[in-house]
C-alpha cells in the first residue's frame, strides 16, 4: 500500500460541479405546481401596526393567499436558541414592528413576479414610535423601550462579584473599543422550498433550505408545528455560504411552512439581496477594557465591561458578549485576575446573530488592541510585551479564570514564526526611514496573538458503507457549505481502507439519509465529523478483517490493508477486494457498514499569530494593506489545500472588518449601508498585495485525528493585526487609538487632531447599567443569574 493520503494537498472533489454550473441550490428547485412567497415589510424601525388591508392584494392576478399574523396562528419564538423569553419574535409582526424590514404579511402567488407585485397592494397603517438605534443609548435612563416588560432594554447580562482586580497595579491601561456590526452577506441569501406531504407520503413535511444544520432545523420545525421529527425531512442542497448566518430557522421560513400546509401546495421563497442585507448581521459590541501591569510590563489584572447589541427581539448575537467573548477574554495571556461584566442591549435594528467566529474575534480584538495600547503607554515593543505575558508551553492543559480548559498550545512559537516570516526588524527599519524623511505615506506594522475555542456540540455521527461493487459511501451529520467536507472525509476513509479517492462517495445534509447530526458551525466539522467517519471506517475495517480471515483461512492479525482490499502480510497474491468482502457480508445476511458516534471529551483551542503591514497616506487617509502573514495552528493538518483556503478566506473577512465593512443605521433606524453600493465588501484587488499563509502544528489529544478547527481562526487573528498596523503607522504623531473600520475620514481626523494637540482620550466611563447586573453563576454558588 502506498504512503498515507493524509497530510497531502488534495484538490477539492466537490468543486467541478460548482465551477461548471452543475450545482443545485434551493432556488433552482421547481416542483410541479410550486407557488412563490413574497413578504410585506415594515418601513419603520418602531411602530404600532394599526391595520392591515389585504383585500386588493387577494384579488390580484395569480394570488392564492395573503396572510397576516392572525391568519397563521404561529407562536412567537427564536430562530436559533432562546435568549430572553419576553422578547420572542412572532414570525409575522403582531401589533408592533421593531426594526426596518420586519415581515408584516406574506403574499403567495403562482409566480414570483405576481407575488412581489401584490405586496405593493397590501395597505398597512403604522403609528410610529420612538426609536433607539445605538446600543449604549438603549441602556440609558428614559430610552424608548422595545418591550414594556423588559426594563432598560436589557435582554440579559452578568457581572463579576465585587472586587478590584486592578488594585496594586503599577500601571493601568484603559480604552473604549468598538467592534462594529457587520452584514454576513453570503453569496446566497436565505432560501426555502416547502413541500407538504400527502396521506400516503413518508413525510408530512419536506423542507429544502439553505442551512448549516439540517438536523437542528428539523427539530425546530417539528417543535414549531407539533410534528414528530421522523415525519419531517430537511434537505440542504448546495448552500452558497453561511458564515454563521444560517444556523437556525428564520421567521420567514416558519411562515412559508405554514402557508404551504394551509394551501396543500409547495411554496418557495428566496431572499433578494436587499432582504439578505437586513436579515443576517453579526458582531456589534462596545468594550470597556482596563488592564493592570507591573513595572516589568506583566499583567496583574483585567477588567472588562462589554455591551452586546442584540438588535430587535433579543437576537442571540448580543448574548455572545455574555458567553463566548467572556470565555475567551483572557486569550493567550497569563492573566492572574479578571472581572468581566456583560450586558445584552435591545435596539430597533435587525436582530444580530453569528458571524464567522461568533464572539471569539471580539475577544481577541479587545485584548490585542489593549496590548498595543499598553506597549505604547509603557514604552515596550509590541512583540516584547506579548512575549512577557504569553502562557508558556508547559502550562497546558491550562484552566483559565473564565472556565475554559486549553488543550495544547505553543503561543510564543507562533508569534516568533510570524515575525520571522514578516522580517519584523527590517520592517521597523523601513518605517523609521519613512518617518525620518517626513513621508506622507507611512508604514504601519501590526500584530496579534490569539486563541479561540472550536468543536462545539455534544458530538457527531458518521457512516461508512461498502457496496458490492466496491464503492465506499461515506455519510456524516455535518453539513458542508464550502468547507470541503467531501474531500476531507473521503480522504480519511480512502486512507483508512486503502481505496482510491475516486471510489468514495460522500453524502450529507438530508435527514432522510443521515439520521442524526449537529451540522456545521464553530469550526467543529473535521475534529468531530471527521473523527466519527474515521471511527466508522475503523469499525468497517475490523469487520472486513474477520470476513477476509474466513475467506483466506488465515488469522485476522496476519492481514493488512492493500490496494483495493485486504491481503496477507508478506504473501503476494493472497488478497480479497472490497467488492468481494462486501459481497461476502451480503451472503452472510449482513452488510459491510458501520455507524459511529464520536464525542470529544472537551473543546479544542486553535491559536496563532498574525502580522499586518499597511501603508497609510496621511493626506488622504487611504489605508493600503501591503502584506499579511498568518501563522495559524489548527493541530494536525490533513489537507494543506483546505487549510489554506480557510486561512485565505478568513484573512479576507478579517481585513475587511478592520478597514471597510460596517452596517450602519441613521437615528430613525433606517439602514444606510444596505446594498453593495454602500456596504464596502472588498474586491480581490483590495486585499494585501502579499499574503503568506503558514502553520505551526500542535496536535490535540482530544480526538483521534489530532485536529483542531481552522474555519474561523484567520478571521480572529487578522482583524486586530490590521487595526494595530494602522494605529502603529500614526503612533509617532500621538495617535493612540482608532476604532474600526479604519476608513480614510477617521485617519484624516486623527492626523489633524494630533497636529492640533487634541487627540481624544480612548477611555470614557461605561454605562451605569453594569452595576445593576446579577452576579455570574460561577461566582455565587450556582444560582440562576441570566436570561440566556
Amino acid at each position: 500500500m502506498p504512503g498515507s493520503l493524509l497530510g497531502n494537498a488534495v484538490r477539492r472533489i466537490e468543486d467541478p460541479d460548482l465551477v461548471r454550473g452543475r450545482g443545485t441550490f434551493v432556488d433552482d428547485l421547481r416542483p410541479a405546481g410550486v407557488l412563490f412567497a413574497s413578504f410585506v415589510r415594515s418601513p419603520f424601525a418602531h411602530a404600532e401596526v394599526t391595520s392591515v388591508d389585504v383585500a386588493e392584494a387577494e384579488a390580484a392576478p395569480g394570488v392564492v393567499g395573503v396572510y397576516v399574523a392572525a391568519d397563521l396562528g404561529l407562536k412567537p419564538g427564536f430562530p436559533f436558541f432562546p435568549t430572553n423569553k419576553a422578547c420572542a419574535r412572532p414570525p409575522l409582526a403582531d401589533g408592533r414592528v421593531r426594526f426596518v424590514g420586519e415581515a408584516v404579511a406574506v403574499v403567495v402567488a403562482e409566480s414570483r413576479a405576481q407575488a412581489v407585485d401584490a405586496t405593493e397592494l397590501v395597505d398597512v397603517d403604522y403609528e410610529p414610535l420612538d426609536v433607539v438605534v445605538d446600543m449604549e443609548a438603549a441602556l440609558a435612563d428614559g430610552a424608548p423601550l422595545q418591550f414594556d416588560d423588559v426594563p432598560g432594554n436589557v435582554a440579559g447580562g452578568q457581572r463579576s462579584a465585587d472586587g478590584d482586580v486592578l488594585a496594586g497595579a503599577a500601571h493601568v491601561v484603559r480604552a473604549r473599543i468598538e467592534n462594529q456590526r457587520l452584514a454576513v452577506a453570503p453569496m446566497e441569501g436565505n432560501a426555502v422550498l416547502v413541500v407538504p406531504g400527502g396521506p400516503d407520503d413518508e413525510h408530512d413535511l419536506t423542507v429544502h433550505m439553505a442551512t448549516q444544520m439540517p438536523h437542528v432545523a428539523r427539530a425546530s420545525l417539528a417543535r414549531s408545528f407539533g410534528l414528530d421529527e421522523e415525519r419531517v425531512r430537511v434537505v440542504a442542497p448546495h448552500v452558497g455560504g453561511a458564515f454563521g448566518g444560517k444556523a437556525g430557522v428564520p421567521a420567514e421560513h416558519l411562515v412559508v411552512v405554514a402557508a404551504a400546509r394551509r394551501l396543500g401546495r409547495a411554496v418557495s421563497w428566496a431572499e433578494t439581496r436587499s432582504e439578505a442585507m437586513l436579515s443576517m448581521h453579526g458582531r456589534g459590541q462596545v468594550q470597556y477594557v482596563e488592564a493592570g501591569f507591573d513595572d516589568d510590563a506583566r499583567l496583574t489584572g483585567l477588567r472588562c465591561r462589554v455591551v452586546g447589541d442584540c438588535g430587535a427581539y433579543a437576537g442571540f448575537g448580543g448574548m455572545l458578549a455574555v458567553g463566548p467573548t467572556y470565555l475567551m477574554a483572557t486569550g493567550v495571556y497569563d492573566v492572574p485576575a479578571i472581572a468581566y461584566d456583560a450586558v445584552a442591549a435591545l435596539t430597533n435594528t435587525s436582530p444580530v446573530g453569528a458571524f464567522r467566529g461568533a464572539g471569539r474575534p471580539e475577544a481577541a480584538a479587545m485584548l490585542e488592541r489593549l496590548m498595543d495600547l499598553a506597549a505604547d503607554q509603557l514604552g515596550v515593543d509590541p512583540a516584547e510585551i506579548r512575549r512577557r505575558n504569553l502562557l508558556p508551553p508547559d502550562a497546558f492543559p491550562h484552566k483559565t479564570l473564565t472556565g475554559a480548559t486549553y488543550d495544547t498550545g505553543d503561543y510564543a512559537h507562533a508569534l516568533d514564526e510570524a515575525l520571522r516570516i514578516a522580517g519584523y526588524d527590517d520592517l521597523l527599519a523601513e518605517q523609521a526611514r519613512r518617518r525620518e524623511r517626513g513621508d506622507s505615506r507611512l508604514l504601519g506594522v501590526g500584530m496579534s496573538c490569539y486563541v479561540e475555542v472550536t468543536g462545539g456540540g455534544s458530538g457527531e455521527y458518521g457512516v461508512v458503507d461498502v457496496g458490492t461493487d466496491g464503492t465506499v459511501t461515506v455519510r456524516a451529520g455535518t453539513s458542508a457549505h464550502g468547507q470541503g467536507h467531501a474531500t476531507a472525509f473521503s480522504m480519511i476513509v480512502a486512507d483508512r481502507l486503502g481505496v482510491p479517492l475516486e471510489q468514495v462517495r460522500f453524502e450529507q445534509s438530508d435527514t432522510a439519509v443521515v439520521p442524526r447530526g449537529q451540522g456545521t458551525g464553530g469550526s467543529r466539522s473535521l475534529q468531530l465529523g471527521g473523527s466519527a467517519v474515521d471511527g466508522a471506517a475503523e469499525a468497517v475495517l475490523g469487520r472486513a478483517r474477520e470476513l477476509a480471515a474466513s475467506m483466506l483461512e488465515v488469522n485476522p492479525d496476519d492481514l493488512e490493508v492493500a490496494d483495493g482490499g485486504l491481503a496477507v502480510a508478506g504473501v503476494p497474491g493472497t488478497s480479497v477486494s472490497w467488492a468481494q468482502l462486501a459481497s461476502r457480508a451480503v451472503e452472510d445476511g449482513d452488510s459491510l457498514r458501520a455507524d459511529h458516534d464520536f464525542a470529544a471529551s472537551g473543546a479544542t483551542f486553535p491559536f496563532g499569530a498574525h502580522v499586518a503591514v499597511v501603508e497609510v497616506d496621511t493626506e488622504t487617509g487611504l489605508v493600503t494593506p501591503l502584506r499579511h502573514v498568518a501563522v495559524d495552528d489548527c493541530g494536525r493538518v490533513l489537507n494543506p489545500l483546505l487549510v489554506e483556503g480557510q486561512q485565505m478566506g478568513g484573512v479576507a473577512q478579517g481585513v475587511a472588518q478592520a478597514l471597510w465593512e460596517e452596517f450602519r443605521y441613521d437615528d430613525e433606524g433606517q439602514p444606510v449601508t444596505s446594498s453593495f453600493v454602500d456596504y464596502a465588501i472588498p474586491a480581490a484587488t483590495e486585499m494585501p498585495r502579499s499574503l503568506t499563509l503558514a502553520n505551526t502544528v500542535t496536535e490535540t489529544p482530544l480526538n483521534p485525528l489530532g485536529a483542531k478547527g481552522i474555519g474561523e481562526s484567520a478571521t480572529v487573528g487578522s482583524t486586530p493585526a490590521v487595526q494595530n498596523a494602522v494605529v502603529d503607522a500614526l503612533s509617532h504623531l500621538g495617535v493612540r487609538h482608532l476604532d474600526m473600520p479604519v476608513k480614510p475620514d477617521r485617519v484624516v481626523a486623527a492626523v489633524r487632531a494630533a497636529a492640533a494637540g487634541t487627540v481624544p482620550d480612548p477611555w470614557r466611563e461605561p454605562p451605569a447599567v453594569f452595576a445593576t447586573l446579577p452576579v455570574r453563576d460561577s461566582e455565587r454558588g450556582g444560582e440562576e443569574v441570566s436570561n440566556i
